[in-house]
């Protein structure tokens, strides 16, 4: 058995960051993470990818080609859908079959419709389950971004419907904490664990726009308390504490470890005639 986590988020949330600082922390744990490149857009890493999907398409061949006529969203979803063509998977299936690492990490692509709505990324995750991956999805966003009710609840329907979209286990990360001043961490705190109808209420959401539609808000956040569906983990990549809560709880999600022999080791017992 494999395990992969597909590392998914909106553009600029730290996906390829999550990706570096995980695997650096790995290796402090004898353990071995590779990161596999999604992203046919990328232009640079703070890590060195194992698989890059720009060896078998990139974004900027598909928008310059003559015989086509997309933008970069749809010369992405261009990208997406050629990976699971059958060419495309079976340089996929090849290019993963050369590596036994403890876990892959897949760092997808920013466009958020690939998770939400569109079949791309289910299709991927069948795929790699097909393959004898035990698969979880990691969503990430931006904690500075997250510090405000209505963006909160924007960020958290957006996360549950990619829960609903994949059906894989699902881990929420926010992202950057380590870049937030003192006061800002403080505020997030009621975010982590949320009461959502007491965040629709605070003073500071009563705009003119939010009371007009405050009972759509209220419904919508009642999804999401009813069934406490979305919660968060917050991650500072400066701090390995940090860092290894997030990897204990990727591996509970994916079941890591649960098929891996016992590790022993043979003792020699002292010498009796030693001590004296």
């Amino acid at each position: 058995m494999r395990y992969c986590q597909l590392v998914m988020g909106p553009a600029g949330s730290g996906k390829s960051t999550y990706c570096a600082a995980m695997q650096r922390h790995a290796e402090t744990s004898n353990r071995n993470i590779g990161v596999v490149n999604l992203d046919p857009a990328a232009e640079a890493f703070s890590y060195e990818p194992q698989l890059d999907v720009r060896d078998l398409i990139q974004l900027d061949d598909v928008m310059q080609a003559e015989d086509m006529d997309f933008g970069p969203n749809g010369g992405l979803v261009f990208c997406m859908e050629y990976l699971l063509e059958p060419d495309g998977l079976e340089w996929l299936k090849e290019q993963l079959g050369d590596y036994e690492d403890d876990c892959l990490l897949f760092d997808c692509p920013g466009q958020i419709e690939l998770y939400t709505h569109m079949d791309v990324m289910k299709r991927l995750v069948e795929q790699l389950q097909a393959w004898e991956f035990n698969v979880c999805a990691v969503f990430v966003l931006d904690a500075g971004y997250m510090v405000d009710a209505a963006r909160f609840l924007s960020g958290s329907l957006t996360a549950l419907a990619t829960m609903v979209q994949l059906e894989v286990p699902h881990i929420n990360i926010l992202t950057k904490m380590d870049l937030l001043n003192r006061a800002a961490r403080q505020q997030l705190e009621i975010y982590l664990e949320p009461e959502v109808h007491e965040l629709l209420a605070s003073e500071h959401n009563q705009s003119r726009f939010n009371r007009k539609y405050h009972k759509l808000t209220c419904a919508l956040g009642k999804v999401l308390d009813d069934f406490s569906l979305v919660r968060y983990v917050p991650l500072n990549i400066n701090d390995e504490e940090s860092l290894t809560a997030v990897l204990i709880q990727a591996d509970f999600a994916l079941q890591y470890g649960e098929d891996l022999d016992v590790k022993s080791k043979d003792f020699e017992y002292p010498d009796p005639e030693d001590r004296e």
